[in-house]
């Protein structure tokens, strides 16, 4: 056989051979995607109550938020991933007409990581950088349902006459991966669910 034909046959051996890993990733991939998505962030996501308070001129926001906790989250976060938990604030100004008037859209961003030397689960903003560890995951997940004073809005961004509503809702993604074959497998199927609106108008 010429040198030509050998080297045309070694490359449709390594074609055919890349298909077949392909096509028996593929085949992995689809079977472990459906429970993925069927279990991962199953359980309650929901704002249980929300409310602002005016301090200084400032409008703070109060929320509790429950967050799913289920073996699955339990499980990925032990093999490294980060935990996304996002909260947005909308304020918008009412108007018979037309749509409501944007004046306000902000995200509270937060993570939550297992870390395993301590054996404690941390909490971190995203903005500030401050961080908290706690012994557990229903303290870590306590902690992240609870909303204390973020100043979302303050009274010169009002006009007097006006009405405003202010709406909330609450988010979790995947955020890091760590660079382990599970994991990687685990967290193809991006997970990312958010809760429905809580709406309520402010006092005029």
């Amino acid at each position: 056989m010429s040198p030509i034909r050998c080297e045309a046959s070694r490359r449709t051996g390594l074609a055919l051979l890349w298909a077949v890993l392909a096509g028996g990733a593929l085949l992995l991939l689809g079977a472990y995607a459906p429970r993925v998505r069927a279990d991962a962030l199953d359980g309650v996501l929901e704002i249980r109550s929300a409310y602002v308070e005016v301090e200084r001129s400032v409008f703070k926001l109060h929320a509790r938020i429950a967050y799913p906790m289920t073996q699955t989250i339990r499980e990925a976060l032990r093999d490294g991933v980060t935990l996304a938990f996002d909260l947005d604030a909308r304020v918008a100004r009412e108007r018979r007409f037309w749509f409501d008037a944007s004046i306000v859209d902000l995200t509270l961003r937060r993570e939550l990581a297992y870390h395993t030397v301590s054996d404690r689960y941390v909490v971190r903003d995203v903005h500030s950088g401050d961080q908290e560890s706690y012994p557990t995951l229903d303290e870590a997940l306590d902690q992240l349902g609870k909303v204390e004073g973020w100043p979302i809005l303050v009274e010169p961004q009002l006009t007097d006459g006006e009405h405003y509503r202010v709406s909330v809702r609450a988010g979790i993604r995947r955020g890091r991966l760590p660079a382990s074959l599970r994991a990687l497998l685990f967290w193809t199927n991006d997970w990312h669910r958010v809760s429905e609106w809580y709406s309520w108008n402010l006092p005029t």
